[in-house]
C-alpha cells in the first residue's frame, strides 16, 4: 500500500503556519508529513526560511503523523555531530515517528558558513562519512573521529530513542542514487523516474522505502493556479546544476526571468480538476514509490486539504 503524505513548505510558510498546515493534513487523511529544511528560500518572493528543528518540535506535538526532512543537508552549514543530536532528540520526542532525509545540499543555504562550495564528487564523500559518524553516535558510545572531512572529540549522545532514526537519502544522479542505495535506509526523490527506483534498489536498496514528492496547485481558476506557480516556483523549470551552486535568491531570480509558465509548471498538477491532480500522483506510484508526498503551492491551503479530502485522496487510494 502507498502512503500519501504532504510537504510543507518552510520556503513559504512561517512557523505557526507550518503547524496549522500539518494538523489539516492530518485531519484530510494524510499520513505523514514531509519538511523542507533552508536556510534561504529560493526567492524572495517565498518569503519565508524558519528554522526546521523548532518546527519539527511543535509538529511532534500537534500531530501523530510521522515526519521527514526533505532534506537536510549535514555537511558544512551544521555539523553531523549537531544533527546527530537533534535526530535523536526529535526521535525519542516524536515515539519514533521522525526520519531523517539528508542530502548533498545547495550553495544557497551552505554558502553562510562556508563561500566555498565542494564539487559534488567531494559533497558525496563528505555525506558517505557524515552518515557514518551520526550512525555511531546513535549508539550513544563515545565517539572520536579522524576522517577525511571531520573530527570529533570525545562526543556522546545522552538522549536517545528506543530504535535509531532511520536515515532517508535524496538522489538526482547516477552516484548520488547508488550511493543512497548502499548506505541510506530509503531512497528520496522529486521526480517520478522509475529508472531512478531501479538502481536504488539494485546498488542495495531492495526492500527499504522509496519517497516521492511533487508541487501541485490547487485553485478554482486553472489559468490563476498556473500564474501564482510561476510567481513562486519558477525554479522548478531551471534545468542543470545552477539549483547546487548560486548563493543567493536574487540569483535565482535573475535566472529565473528566463523561464516561462509553461516551464515553471513542468509537470505539477494544477487547477480544479482532480484526475489532473490524481495522474501526477499516480506517476510516483506506477515508478515504483512506496510514499509520495504532495505540496500545495500558494495560500489557498484550507480549500487545497478540502479538495484533496473529498476528490484527490479517495481516487488515489
Amino acid at each position: 500500500m502507498t502512503t500519501f503524505g504532504y510537504f510543507l513548505s518552510c520556503e513559504e510558510h512561517g512557523p505557526k503556519e507550518l503547524v496549522r498546515q500539518a494538523k489539516s493534513a492530518e485531519r484530510a487523511g494524510f499520513e505523514a508529513l514531509w519538511i523542507s529544511d533552508h536556510f534561504h528560500p529560493w526567492l524572495d518572493e517565498q518569503g519565508e526560511s524558519p528554522f526546521v528543528w523548532s518546527v519539527i518540535g511543535a509538529l511532534a506535538e500537534a500531530t501523530s503523523l510521522p515526519i521527514t526532512t526533505a532534506v537536510t543537508c549535514p555537511l558544512i552549514r551544521t555539523h553531523p555531530v549537531v544533527i546527530a543530536q537533534a535526530t535523536a532528540t526529535t526521535a525519542a520526542l516524536t515515539g519514533g515517528r521522525f526520519r531523517l532525509g539528508v542530502g548533498t545540499g545547495e550553495a544557497l543555504n551552505e554558502h553562510v558558513i562556508e563561500s566555498r562550495w565542494p564539487p559534488l564528487a567531494e559533497r558525496l564523500e563528505m555525506l558517505e562519512e557524515a552518515v557514518e559518524l551520526m550512525r555511531e553516535l546513535f549508539t550513544g558510545k563515545l565517539v572520536t573521529h579522524r576522517g577525511r572531512h571531520y573530527r570529533v572529540d570525545t562526543a556522546r549522545l545522552y538522549t536517545l530513542p528506543d530504535e535509531p532514526a532511520p536515515i532517508v537519502m535524496s538522489g538526482l544522479g547516477q552516484k548520488s542514487t547508488e550511493l543512497a542505495g548502499r548506505i541510506a535506509d530509503g531512497y528520496i526523490s522529486t521526480a517520478p523516474n522509475a529508472e531512478s527506483v531501479q538502481a536504488f534498489r539494485q546498488a542495495g536498496g531492495a526492500g527499504k522505502p522509496t519517497l516521492g514528492g511533487l508541487k501541485a496547485c490547487y485553485a478554482t481558476d486553472e489559468a490563476a493556479a498556473r500564474k501564482t506557480v510561476h510567481r513562486l516556483w519558477p525554479t522548478q523549470g531551471i534545468k542543470g546544476e545552477a539549483s547546487q551552486i548560486l548563493p543567493l535568491p536574487r540569483h535565482f531570480e535573475q535566472l529565473a526571468q528566463s523561464v516561462t509558465e509553461e516551464e515553471a509548471v513542468n509537470g505539477s498538477p494544477v487547477g480544479p480538476d482532480p484526475e489532473v491532480h490524481v495522474q501526477a500522483i499516480r506517476q510516483y506510484v506506477e515508478a515504483g514509490f512506496s510514499e509520495v508526498y504532495v505540496n500545495q503551492i500558494g495560500d489557498e491551503q484550507d480549500a487545497f486539504f478540502d479538495f484533496y479530502a473529498r476528490e484527490v485522496l479517495p481516487r488515489v487510494r
